[in-house]
């Protein structure tokens, strides 16, 4: 997911150990991706912003590699149901997982959030700091101005008179 940066969108691909392109994708914002792997070694993974290179962004990404591990032991090799404790431990698991994945997403606008409010914030200060220089210039100006208006002009003595 794109937190910040541009129009929140990137370009991303995958490659295999060959070298083999498995996923591609092209201005997303937000995007899953599963793949069960057959080759061992390097997968790797890009993410482009070409067509945007004057503004940075924020990409937040996650692995999850295997399959989770079983929450009791035997739990795979079981042929009896289970019981009321461990059908209450296995609920409780799987709401926790539901409270990480709750989580992580409010973490994530959190972070959009915070950037756009500090990109604000220095839009604010630049536009204070130019209405203060303005307001300077304005009050000096009539300064000079009100000052024109009472102070006496003499004439300038040219030889005439006496």
């Amino acid at each position: 997911q794109v937190i910040s940066g541009g129009h929140y969108d990137v370009d991303c691909y995958v490659e295999d150990p060959n070298g083999k392109t498995i996923y591609q994708e092209t201005k997303k914002q937000y995007d899953s991706f599963s793949h069960h792997t057959e080759l061992k070694g390097v997968y790797t993974f890009c993410f482009s912003n070409e067509f945007s290179t004057f503004s940075h962004k924020i990409v937040y990404f996650d692995f999850q590699v295997g399959d989770e591990p079983p929450i009791l032991p035997n739990m795979n090799n079981r042929v009896t149901a289970l019981t009321q404790l461990e059908s209450a431990c296995v609920t409780i698991h799987e709401m926790l997982k539901a409270v990480i994945d709750s989580q992580t997403h409010y973490r994530l606008r959190e972070a959009q959030d915070r950037s756009r409010a500090e990109e604000l914030n220095g839009r604010v200060s630049y536009w204070s700091l130019g209405e203060t220089l303005i307001l300077f210039a304005v009050s000096i100006g009539q300064v000079v101005l009100l000052k024109s208006f009472f102070t006496e002009k003499r004439p300038s003595s040219g030889g005439a008179g006496s």
